[in-house]
């Protein structure tokens, strides 16, 4: 079973920055597609940043510039540099894996990290 620990939330005020790194169990974040998704109370998960084994990457609209994906293959692990964050940013962090072994997608979750940005 991979495991997927997040760490780097935090609390942090209004424009200044965070990074938040998962660090996968087993060497799966250079074949994944590996995602950052957050849930803030009362609303539904979304998408915040992905990329994928060929280094394509993708965003939620909201991100607008102020985030970074990125990963370190050698260490199993994938980053997000949050920039310009705003109190709209508060939300719990979750690490995602999707990944095709034998013609099957597996998806793992990490337990979440919280961040949370007082304006």
């Amino acid at each position: 079973q991979v495991r997927l620990v997040e760490s780097g939330g935090g609390w942090v005020q209004s424009g200044g920055s965070l990074r938040l790194s998962c660090e996968a169990s087993e060497s799966i974040v250079n074949r994944s597609i590996m995602g950052w998704y957050r849930q803030a109370p009362g609303k539904e998960r979304e998408m915040v940043a992905s990329i994928t084994s060929g280094g394509s990457t993708d965003f939620g609209d909201f991100v607008q510039g102020r985030f970074t994906i990125s990963r370190d293959n050698a260490k199993n692990t994938v980053y997000l540099q949050m920039n310009s964050l705003k109190a709209e940013d508060t939300a719990v962090y979750y690490c995602n894996a999707a990944d095709i072994v034998g013609g099957s997608w597996y998806e793992y979750w990490g337990q979440g990290t919280q961040v949370t940005v007082s304006s």
